[in-house]
C-alpha cells in the first residue's frame, strides 16, 4: 500500500480509490463477524509512503467528537480484503483496541 505524490490515492490489490471513499466503507472484524464502523484516520510511514494501520473510533463513539481516547488501530497486514463497501479485516479486537492515557 502506497500513497502517490497527491496523496490522494491508496491501492490495494492493484485498484485505486480515494481516502474519502476508504472511509465510507464499513470494517467488519471476520473473526468476531462484527463491524467496528467506518475509519476516520490511518498512520502511514512518511519515508516510504506505506500506510501502516487504520484507525476507527472505539465503542460509543461517533466519528470520534467526543475525543480520540478510544479507538482501535488497524494493522494494514490484517486487513483481508477491500470491497465495493466493506473492508474485511482478521484481528482480535482485543489487540487494537488502543486506549490513550489523557495526563
Amino acid at each position: 500500500m502506497y500513497i502517490c505524490k497527491n496523496y490522494s490515492y491508496i491501492n490495494k490489490n492493484g485498484i485505486f480509490m480515494r481516502l474519502c471513499e476508504l472511509r465510507q466503507k464499513e470494517i467488519i472484524n471476520t473473526c468476531t463477524c462484527k463491524s467496528l464502523g467506518c475509519p476516520i484516520d490511518l498512520e502511514f510511514d512518511c519515508a516510504t509512503g506505506r500506510i501502516n494501520s487504520l484507525i476507527v473510533p472505539g465503542p460509543g463513539k461517533f466519528c470520534s467528537f467526543l475525543g480520540r481516547e478510544n479507538e482501535y488501530i488497524i494493522p494494514w497486514n490484517c486487513i483481508c480484503q477491500i470491497g465495493d463497501d466493506i473492508i474485511l479485516v482478521e484481528i482480535k479486537e482485543e489487540k487494537c483496541f488502543h486506549k490513550e492515557h489523557l495526563l
